[in-house]
């Protein structure tokens, strides 16, 4: 039975990435979180895509708004699924937008998609982000979405300029690169992450609260990358604060063959 059958229930199964839960709301009855071994990963609320609860998905949601005009459609690629908040956002936001989700987890995308069945417009592909994302053809995406995580940080192969390179060459040329970084004071990873991206892209800013990136807590920052990004994408650092950070970090480059 789907879970709305049983608003109490919580459904848990031992996937590649661990123990993975969907735990109801009791204030929302169609709403769910994703846990992957205790650790919340995901909201989705059936009856309305936009209610986002978590703040990183807010972020990323307000940046998917106002990324281009409103209801344009878009040709969207998203590296990581989890729960597929932001595919089933920008489905409502968006109708008629092609967009891809590489999930590497199949048995998660499973359930996933068997207890919360996504809009039929989303195309779910089982692998790994990097392969999958070096296999895209040139030029074809709006935006990349990228928020991969093994546990409560990204595998390396998607933290290098190389990978930035690929998210490159399968934008279109005013396509825009979206990056969930999760981190904790001082913010060592988010700035390799900037100068990483600072290596690849002509314009890189970020979406995060000014105490988030002064170090002051643990959180997400939403780095955006890309040709030209519109003042208007969301609400973006700027000013000295954002233009001094990441002074002093290093590229992150691949591994030698």
């Amino acid at each position: 039975m789907a879970p709305q059958g049983n608003r109490r229930a919580t459904v848990a199964a031992e996937t590649a990435s661990g123990i993975v839960e969907l735990r109801p709301d009791p204030a929302f009855p169609r709403a769910w979180t994703l846990l992957v071994n205790g650790v919340a990963q995901s909201y989705v609320d059936l009856a309305d895509p936009e209610h986002l609860d978590f703040s990183y998905l807010t972020l990323i949601g307000v940046v998917l708004r106002r990324c281009a005009p409103a209801g344009v459609p878009l040709t969207v690629l998203h590296l990581g699924g989890g729960g597929l908040a932001l595919p089933r956002l920008l489905d409502h936001l968006r109708p008629g937008s092609a967009q891809r989700v590489v999930e590497r987890d199949a048995d998660l995308a499973a359930m996933v998609t068997r207890l919360l069945p996504p809009p039929p417009a989303i195309e779910i592909v089982i692998g790994d982000a990097r392969e999958r994302l070096a296999a895209e053809e040139p030029g074809r995406y709006d935006v990349i979405v990228s928020d991969v995580f093994e546990g409560d940080r990204p595998p390396p192969s998607v933290t290098t300029t190389g990978y930035a390179e690929a998210a490159r060459r399968a934008l279109k040329p005013d396509g825009l690169l979206v990056v969930n970084v999760a981190d904790v004071p001082p913010l060592a990873h988010t700035a390799t992450q900037v100068a990483t991206l600072r290596a690849v892209f002509p314009e890189v800013r970020a979406s995060a609260s000014a105490g988030m990136l002064r170090g002051c807590r643990a959180g997400n920052v939403i780095l955006l990358a890309g040709a030209a990004i519109r003042p208007a994408a969301g609400p973006l650092v700027t000013g000295p604060e954002w233009e001094d950070f990441a002074i002093g970090a290093m590229p992150l480059l691949d591994e030698p063959a």
